[in-house]
């Protein structure tokens, strides 16, 4: 029997204790005097939160194993505190049926750090067109319940309709990539105003984000099932999510850690790091979605991880890659944004980073508060340390990192999966 104590941890913020762990579950919560034989991990001055689970992660394997594998992966969601991350399906070929959803369980399983769970393809090919394998994605070994076709919009109203009523047959839910494609095409690449006209780049408005989450919400409405918004940006995406919410309409919604803090103003020096999609937006936008996620109207905190080889995002700004690394750095900039500000406490960190995306994701495993009988997925976390950011030092393939150089306070520390230390300050275990 494998056994470790956790020694003098803040669980969640309410004070001081220890964690008696045995074969993968908490079994004791208290003052505990011994533990013959546990390994002993001092957690004096640490915050202990509900292992972090990543409602949204491109792992790029299959067909880009150059820019990352599950592998890879795996080890920098670990060190970045988390115990679970949902793994996109635009890979090459498309996770769209169940064989290849089972695969990406099955590599993420070998890899043994995380548990990885597949997200499958709304549409065959993310063509947009003919729903794929969603009851067998669910009825496989992988156990699929979120489906999205991220990268994509699913802009037809007609298949977006008949995916969430066949979802709803077995609790799953549609992730929609909010992007109306005649509002903003595949060549938008940075927040539509002043500074893209003077740029001369093509226009992302905040408009093709905000029809398609008010027409979304209005069909989970209709149908009776569960619509969750990737990577808000936009205020006015957050005024529709507040009034749904309020009409019992049943979404959710997640915004990334870059979109809490980095503003359009970034991509005036043509730097391809900050090309992502949607893209960043001006500062009302992200005050609005702080204050949103700090009362509750977005759910969830998700990275988007999307590592890139660096000979797809080295192009001149327009023919870069979208997107942004995320993994590592997730936790340290959601304390550094909200904790310090006042705006989050660490139980509601928890509830950010964990309770909600484990329910949100159907994970029944994770998101657990930290109790006798739960698994013992947890995250601790050093609030006062300060890291500045090394893209070099990543344990990513990619080092697309729109936080290097920067100093963010709050760090991961150690991270244990199932009574397994996996990541300990910033290295696997």
């Amino acid at each position: 029997m494998s056994t470790l104590l956790v020694t003098g941890a803040d669980l969640v913020g309410e004070g001081p204790q220890d964690l008696l762990v045995e074969d993968g579950v908490i079994t004791e919560v208290g003052r505990i005097r011994s533990a013959r034989g546990a390994d002993v991990l001092e957690a004096d001055g640490l915050v202990a939160l509900p292992g972090l689970v990543d409602l949204h992660t491109h792992l790029r394997e299959p067909g880009r194993e150059d820019a990352e594998t599950i592998a890879s992966g795996s080890a920098a969601a670990a060190v970045g505190g988390f115990t679970a991350v949902l793994a996109m399906a635009n890979t090459d070929p498309v996770t769209d049926t169940a064989e290849a959803a089972e695969r990406v369980l099955d590599l993420g399983r070998a890899a043994g750090l995380v548990d990885v769970q597949p997200v499958g393809a709304v549409t065959k090919a993310l063509a947009g067109e003919e729903l794929a394998e969603l009851g067998l994605m669910h009825r496989s070994r992988a156990k699929v319940s979120v489906f999205s076709d991220d990268g994509k919009c699913v802009h037809d109203a007609r298949v977006m309709r008949r995916a969430l009523e066949y979802v709803r047959a077995f609790g799953g839910v549609v992730s929609q990539h909010a992007q109306d494609p005649r509002l903003a095409g595949p060549s938008a690449c940075c927040h539509e105003g002043e500074l893209s006209g003077r740029l001369g780049l093509p226009g992302w408005p905040g408009i093709a984000e905000e029809t398609i989450v008010a027409r979304d919400v209005m069909l989970a409405r209709h149908t009776g099932s569960r619509v969750h918004i990737a990577h808000v940006s936009t205020a006015g995406s957050v005024e529709v999510l507040r009034w749904a919410k309020a009409q019992g309409i049943d979404v959710t919604a997640e915004v990334t850690p870059h979109h809490l803090v980095l503003t359009t103003d970034l991509v005036s020096g043509y730097d391809p790091t900050f090309k992502v999609n949607p893209p960043l937006r001006p500062l009302e936008d992200v005050e609005a979605l702080r204050a949103a996620l700090s009362d509750g109207t977005i759910d969830a905190v998700a990275t988007d991880h999307a590592p890139h080889a660096r000979h797809d995002k080295e192009h001149a700004f327009v023919d870069a890659a979208f997107g942004m690394l995320g993994l590592e750095t997730a936790l340290a900039v959601v304390s550094d944004t909200m904790v310090r500000a006042g705006l989050l406490d660490w139980a509601a960190v928890a509830r950010v980073m964990s309770q909600a995306p484990a329910r949100i994701a159907g994970l029944s495993d994770h998101g657990q508060p930290l109790a006798a009988g739960s698994p013992a997925n947890l995250t601790l976390v050093d609030p006062t340390a300060e890291v500045t950011v090394d893209r070099s030092a990543s344990l990513s393939l990619s080092r697309n990192n729109p936080w290097h150089g920067r100093t963010l306070r709050g760090a991961v520390h150690a991270t244990v999966l199932r009574g397994r230390v996996t990541a300990m300050k910033g290295a696997i275990a």
